[in-house]
């Protein structure tokens, strides 16, 4: 298996990190619009890394890319509005493909927040046909939400249930970062995307439809010492994948965001800050986005800084293999101390990073495999929630 990574920030310098304990692999290509960038992510990580430079918006560059190494898989490790030059390119050189965010999407014109219009992934799903017939794979999605999350619930059909009403996934932390009144942990780039776009909620005798932002609150008890967060319905792709694959009455996505963050997201908005439509500043073209996200640190330099854990997971109620009501919430912790310690990478780009890494193993060896564009869910559980545990990060599981 020769990977080419895209992208070099916090979760491409995770996966680097973890990949770099693993032998499923010949070469990892490490590749980043900053050749710096991408150097610094394989630098003493070994001569099966290589470092490249690479515009991750030209479906061609990433294609030639690909061709120059031979490469057979590709990860994308940047940010979603590069999804489809990647996907496009990755196919053009007949490699398989893996993201941890699908491609983009455009809420309905007239009814934002009652309809849907473009739905996350679409456009990759427009082409799964082509990538079938071609015999190659693209598995999106197979990050930590959506990816191991997506694993849970298809775990929790195929073991634990017989009947699903909701599956829930549900994302809490309790992570502090010293010496910052605001610090997002994860690029804010993409947490402006799925946090202000109206959220997607699916349900058997309805199909999927919208609500306004930070819609139904409910106060979800995580795991692990982190305690009650409130949570609000957000746009996630596991509600447009999870119903492709796992029979449930109701799928929805809610994220601990806290208050303070739900406002500075409200601001944001109301000012226009949030759009990615360029603007003219003294003549020069900005993306209001952007200019955010470069005022706030980089989250993968807030690893020392930060305390606490993130915890990713999916609530499943309905009915168990025994006939009687039963309500799961299987899960996954990362504390930032032992991330840190062990890998000198923050919890939540580790978590995020491990899942792809695991996936790429799976299909190195060959306990997944499949050809089309599928979800994480679409493929056995087991040998993944396996794997993830031998890689010395292990999953849990409460009866509520």
């Amino acid at each position: 298996m020769r990977i080419l990574l895209v992208g070099a920030g916090g979760v491409g310098s995770a996966a680097v990190a973890i990949a770099a304990r693993r032998s499923f692999f010949e070469t990892m290509v490490v590749a980043d619009y900053d050749l710096a960038r991408a150097e610094r992510a394989v630098t003493g990580h070994g001569d099966r890394f290589v470092a490249a430079r690479v515009d991750a918006s030209s479906a061609d560059a990433v294609a030639a890319l690909c061709r120059e190494h031979r490469i057979t898989h590709v990860l994308n490790a940047v940010d979603p509005r590069f999804v489809m030059p990647i996907f496009d390119g990755a196919f053009a050189a007949g490699a398989d493909y893996l993201d941890m965010a699908m491609s983009l999407s455009r809420p309905h014109p007239e009814a934002p927040h009652e309809r849907t219009g473009v739905k996350l992934g679409d456009e990759q799903f427009a082409v799964a046909d082509r990538w079938a017939e071609a015999g190659r794979l693209a598995i999106g999605g197979i990050g930590i939400e959506p990816g191991l999350s997506d694993v849970f619930a298809r775990y929790a059909a195929d073991e634990l249930f017989t009947e699903i009403d909701e599956v829930g996934v549900r994302d809490g932390a309790n992570l502090t970062v010293d010496g910052y009144d605001f610090a997002p942990s994860f690029s804010i780039w993409t947490t402006i995307e799925e946090c202000l776009n109206p959220p997607v909620v699916w349900e058997a005798d309805r199909g999927w439809y919208t609500t306004p932002p930070f819609s139904e609150p409910e106060v979800f008890e995580f795991p692990e010492g982190i305690g009650p967060v409130e949570c609000v319905n957000v746009e996630h792709e596991e509600v447009l994948l999870i119903p492709r694959w796992v029979k449930a009455k109701r799928v929805t996505f809610k994220y601990g965001l806290g208050d303070e963050f739900i406002e500075v997201l409200k601001t944001l908005h109301k000012l226009g800050l949030d759009s990615t439509k360029p603007v003219s500043v003294r003549g020069t073209e900005v993306s209001p986005r952007d200019v955010v996200a470069a005022c706030l640190p980089d989250p993968a330099t807030l690893g020392e800084k930060m305390r606490g854990k993130t915890c990713a997971g999916t609530y499943v109620t309905g009915t168990g293999v025994d006939g009687r009501p039963r309500k799961v919430y299987l899960y996954h912790v990362v504390d930032n101390e032992w991330s840190m310690r062990e890998y000198g990478h923050q919890a939540v780009v580790w978590q995020t990073a491990v899942n792809p890494v695991v996936a790429l193993e799976l299909l190195a060896t060959g306990a997944w495999s499949g050809v089309g564009v599928l979800g994480p869910e679409a493929l056995p559980p087991k040998p993944f929630l396996d794997l993830l545990t031998g890689y010395g990060s292990p999953w849990g599981m409460e009866e509520r």
